[in-house]
């Protein structure tokens, strides 16, 4: 591997990443500085501390930096839970963003434990 692009949980991040920018588009307006922008700020967090972590010169740095990225995807499902339940977005949309971030936590995780 030459760079943190060749990761496939950093390539499935920034897939998540655009789903949720797209998705969020549709929020109403009065959730611009509520739940859209934090929604995003997690979703961004994902691969950005993917990459950071690889970055770093320390396999302890790596780890702490995907258990940061686990927490900022806990924080999205959470969001998009939230989001489902206020219906500003339906059950598909849930489900296909739910599926790729569960995929991603596993991706995590054995990256984390192994």
């Amino acid at each position: 591997m030459k760079t943190y692009r060749d990761l496939v949980v950093w390539q499935k991040s920034m897939v998540l990443v655009t789903e949720v920018y797209e998705i969020s588009k549709k929020f109403p307006k009065e959730e611009l500085y509520g739940l859209t922008s934090q929604i995003r700020r997690c979703a961004i967090s994902l691969p950005s501390n993917i990459a950071e972590g690889y970055g770093r010169n320390s396999t302890n740095d790596y780890i702490h930096f995907l258990r940061i990225a686990s927490g900022s995807l806990y924080e999205l499902q959470t969001q998009m839970e939230i989001s489902l339940n206020l219906q500003y977005i339906d059950s598909r949309e849930f489900e296909n963003l739910y599926e790729l971030s569960r995929e991603i936590e596993l991706m995590l995780s054995s990256l984390i434990w192994s």
